[in-house]
């Protein structure tokens, strides 16, 4: 079980994350939580390599000419990743294959993510107090793991884990399952574009206009702007995904029952609000 392992990886993980009581320069901080930080990287490496290697070997196998994934480092900010992608030749590949290289990519980070987020959501410990700062939301799929595991001291009405009661293993799986939750958002060339459109055909273009409308309301009506400049890059891209190179292959019942499943895959790892900030 996890108790065998969870002292030697506490010990290389140093406990939980920020809990410094004096302000450091970076160096300092960097000396200090080195072991942290290397448990995040990996963890949330790992969880985008699957990711994208889920799509990459999905091309392979249907000779759809591809990039090798290419990672977005993204350092001033509080997650440090914009996450992954790969390019491909969408034209080249039928209905059936783009649902297939579009589900492939968020089932293959999914299976690494759980686990990780059980044993992160395992060793959270909400007897530390909050400091305020940043507050990370948490997704549904991590709130019935709280409660599944029974978390002594968890505010369920709050719904917030404080950055300094994280753990590596948390963070890191908490920004795995944001960005399997946003490449799944039904628009445009994302992984849930893939998904719908080869569900409904010219009928996701509607889906996606309204989805976007109604992300950019919600961020208004909240004034909560965080996810903004993803809104912004999704309209210059566009939202309407391209024709395959053959939309009359049929996907048959399997993929149909997979693509209707998978739809709610931002509902349970995307927490709209993503942040509470404190002054």
């Amino acid at each position: 079980g996890l108790t065998d392992w969870q002292p030697m990886v506490n010990a290389l993980a140093g406990g939980n994350l920020f809990l410094d009581e004096y302000p450091l320069g970076l160096r300092q901080q960097f000396l200090m939580n080195w072991g942290q930080a290397l448990v995040y990287m990996c963890s949330i490496m790992l969880i985008l390599l699957l990711h994208e290697l889920g799509h990459f070997f999905t091309t392979i196998f249907y000779r759809v000419p591809a990039t090798a994934p290419i990672f977005l480092p993204f350092p001033f900010n509080p997650i440090g990743t914009l996450g992954a992608v790969i390019g491909m030749q969408g034209t080249m590949a039928n209905r059936r294959q783009i649902f297939d290289i579009g589900i492939a990519g968020p089932l293959a980070g999914l299976v690494i993510a759980i686990p990780l987020a059980y044993i992160g959501v395992s060793q959270l410990d909400f007897s530390v107090p909050p400091r305020g700062g940043i507050g990370f939301r948490l997704p549904l799929l991590m709130q019935w793991m709280i409660g599944s595991i029974g978390v002594e001291g968890y505010d369920a009405s709050e719904a917030v884990v404080w950055i300094n009661q994280l753990n590596p293993f948390f963070a890191a799986s908490w920004v795995g399952l944001l960005i399997t939750g946003l490449n799944m958002m039904p628009v445009g060339q994302l992984d849930g574009g893939h998904i719908t459109y080869t569900l409904f055909g010219k009928a996701s273009h509607w889906i996606a206009e309204i989805s976007i409308v109604l992300a950019i309301a919600f961020m208004v009506y909240y004034q909560h702007f965080v996810l903004i400049v993803m809104v912004g890059l999704i309209l210059i891209m566009g939202t309407h995904h391209p024709p395959t190179a053959d939309d009359s292959v049929r996907l048959g019942p399997v993929r149909w029952v997979i693509g209707l499943l998978s739809l709610s895959i931002p509902i349970l790892c995307f927490p709209p609000l993503v942040f509470k900030i404190t002054y």
